[in-house]
């Protein structure tokens, strides 16, 4: 998994009926992309430090310009 920072990590819900989560990649601290990643999730605000699993992926997000 690699990601760059503006991208969007989505972890699949766990449960039939559980929503996913959404979160916006702040800063990578892995090499080359590589986990972890310091995330803001979309539901709370929340800021921290993430190790995805399988059940996560990357949104690529095209820079604006």
């Amino acid at each position: 998994m690699k990601a760059a920072v503006g991208d969007r990590l989505i972890v699949r819900g766990h449960r039939v009926g559980e929503p996913q989560r959404e979160a916006e990649v702040i800063e990578v601290r892995g090499d080359e992309g590589g986990p972890p990643y310091v995330v803001r999730w979309t539901e709370n605000g929340h800021e921290g430090l993430f190790f995805p699993g399988t059940d996560a992926y990357i949104e690529h997000i095209e820079p604006k310009n």
